[in-house]
């Protein structure tokens, strides 16, 4: 098993914080891809979820705690979101393709297209089959396994 895909709906919420809540996600340092996501002000979209890259810069990193507060806090509306962890004294490095991944010191990979399609790559099983069986108890639709025989994706950027 690579990993696992899902629905989530299209809607605001706090779908990151659901779904990655229980994964120590405070121990890991994060890599914030390009994507799209705003925080919910006055019901409506209000700032990007996440810092933007410096001009020049070639990546976002987010320590965990600070990942946790971005999606803990308030509701968000998710349009495209790429996230890859990676443990606090490893090389944090750009992962573009599932060879990459398997190569690299990153350990988790999450991607979000077009508000609903989620993709999740985890390096260790026991986490895909707890993320499987969550997908499947919060009504995610289209859950399924990734596997080599069935994985589609070309490259493990979102946007």
């Amino acid at each position: 098993m690579r990993g696992i895909s899902f629905e989530i709906p299209n809607a605001y919420g706090k779908y990151l914080l659901e779904l990655l809540d229980e994964l120590n996600i405070k121990e890991w340092t994060w890599k914030i891809g390009a994507g799209e996501s705003y925080v919910i002000q006055r019901d409506t979209l209000g700032k990007p979820l996440f810092p933007t890259k410096p001009l020049f810069s070639t990546a976002c990193l987010l320590d965990g705690e600070e990942l946790y507060r971005n999606i803990s806090m308030d509701d968000y509306y998710l349009i495209f979101v790429d996230l890859k962890a990676f443990s606090k004294t490893s090389n944090v490095r750009e992962i573009a393709t599932y060879q990459e991944f398997v190569e690299s010191d990153c350990q988790f990979v999450l991607l979000i297209v077009d508000c609903s399609y989620v993709t999740i790559y985890a390096k260790d099983q026991n986490t895909i089959q707890h993320l499987f069986l969550k997908a499947t108890a919060n009504g995610y639709g289209n859950t399924e396994y990734i596997t080599d025989a069935n994985d589609e994706r070309t490259t493990l950027i979102a946007f």
